[in-house]
């Protein structure tokens, strides 16, 4: 049958811009998809593109100007002792807020998943992601005044008369600091509190995924708590926490904010980058550190996708 004896025609412009719509819904779908096509392809895509051609170009080191050939010098850079400290530095910082918080959250999804109702779930959720809600700064300058010498945290170990254990923990060369407010574990307590609803989000939502009749039928099988986790939750749960620590990863892996204000002035990646299209002006070596983490996590979602973590997204 014909699509106009369906759709007759109407008067007006804003009728026959309905009529157009429905008589060509593959070209309305094209116009409605063409404005954030077009900011991806050109804002987006096309700053990567720009930001890759940056790196393989080589900077004068007595003009300080820009060289635009091809080079690959400026990634052999990245191999120098300092800068590949920087990188080894930020990845491991990464990597270890990633399994720190996947621990902690790992108990408290799982108490939201199986046993908060109702209300409590509704608290749950508010709890979570409350913290969410407030300025990103203002969190950050607020843990600088708790972990700092005269903060609230050095009062309580006072207190509790164990201020030699804390200064025994800063005097650890792997601390890097002599206070919390600028050392490691500040800045690794710091990025686990402000990355960890990022991780307990999705591994709640996986857990709830979970049967409750399949660890039941694990336990009239005769299996132990932990043989139950180990060999049904954990593998269910898994696509969850691969998922929540696509965040916390590779927030870690690019945050500048944090280690400035905690860090313990060793630099990392997002501050090195800072530093050198900054003060000194090496746009090259700033664009090669900055493809640093956007090839590590292409490789680590790739790895995600294989092993189903978009599911739990």
């Amino acid at each position: 049958m014909n699509s106009a004896a369906i759709f007759p025609a109407r008067s007006g412009l804003v009728a026959r811009a309905v009529d157009w719509m429905i008589r060509h819904p593959a070209m309305f779908t094209f116009l409605m998809v063409l404005p954030i096509s077009l900011w991806l392809g050109i804002v987006y895509i096309g700053s990567l593109i720009a930001l890759l051609m940056q790196s393989f170009f080589s900077i004068d080191e007595f003009s300080g100007v820009i060289v635009k050939e091809f080079t690959l010098g400026t990634y052999a850079e990245l191999l120098r002792p300092a800068n590949f400290d920087i990188i080894l530095r930020t990845i491991l910082m990464a990597a270890l807020v990633t399994l720190a918080s996947a621990v902690i959250a790992f108990p408290i999804a799982y108490y939201a998943a199986r046993y908060a109702k109702g209300k409590w779930k509704a608290l749950f959720y508010i709890g979570i992601m409350l913290p969410l809600w407030s300025s990103y700064l203002v969190k950050v300058y607020a843990w600088k005044l708790v972990l700092a010498k005269e903060g609230i945290l050095t009062w309580i170990f006072e207190k509790l008369h164990l201020s030699w254990l804390l200064d025994g923990i800063l005097s650890l060369p792997v601390i890097g600091g002599n206070s919390l407010s600028v050392s490691y574990l500040g800045t690794f307590i710091v990025f686990i509190y402000i990355w960890l609803p990022y991780m307990i989000i999705p591994v709640q939502a996986a857990l709830e995924r979970v049967p409750g009749a399949m660890l039941e039928a694990a336990s009239d099988l005769g299996a132990t708590p932990r043989q139950s986790f180990r060999m049904v939750l954990f593998p269910l749960a898994l696509p969850g926490i691969i998922a929540g620590s696509i965040f916390t990863f590779s927030l870690t892996l690019g945050d500048y904010i944090i280690p400035q204000i905690i860090g313990s002035g060793r630099l990392f990646i997002g501050q090195a980058v800072y530093v050198q299209q900054g003060t000194a002006g090496n746009i090259p070596l700033a664009a090669a550190f900055t493809v640093v983490p956007i090839v590590i996590m292409g490789v680590y979602l790739w790895g995600a996708r294989k092993m189903g973590a978009f599911d739990a997204l």
